[in-house]
């Protein structure tokens, strides 16, 4: 996991040979205008979500894994609370693995909470199991999905 604020993008280009591609485009494109929906930037190899997310309360937000793609998730209107915990330690499966959709759902909960700022971003590896959408309201939210 990692986080951090897109101006320390370039740091992190090296992990992933996608990720150069990735946060170029988070910090060559006006992430407020853009509209809702998926945008392809290299197939299914590595592609954007926009959404408008509904926040959670952190009893009632999910726990998630993904095996086939690493997320990049970075709030735009307002800050965004994510729960983390190391994957291996993820043991009450409450949904087990839908390849169609590439995801877990656990009823563990998170070991630690980081808050995200508004075009900060946070990075996680399949190893990592997070909660995301943890806040009051709706907030716009781009979330990258890289190919492992």
């Amino acid at each position: 996991m990692i986080l951090d604020s897109l101006e320390n993008a370039g740091l992190y280009e090296s992990i992933h040979p996608r990720f150069k591609q990735a946060f170029d485009f988070l910090r060559n494109t006006d992430l407020v205008a853009l509209p809702l929906g998926k945008m392809e930037l290299d197939g299914k190899n590595l592609f954007v979500n926009v959404v408008d997310a509904e926040g959670r309360t952190p009893d009632i937000a999910k726990m998630e894994t993904h095996d086939k793609y690493i997320d990049i998730q970075v709030p735009v209107s307002g800050p965004e609370t994510m729960g983390w915990i190391a994957g291996a330690k993820l043991k009450q499966v409450t949904e087990h693995y839908n390849m169609d959709k590439d995801v877990s759902f656990f009823a563990d909960k998170a070991s630690n909470f980081i808050v995200v700022q508004p075009l900060e971003f946070a990075v996680f590896f399949p190893t990592d199991g997070h909660q995301p959408q943890i806040f009051e309201g709706t907030v716009k939210k781009i979330i990258v999905k890289v190919m492992v």
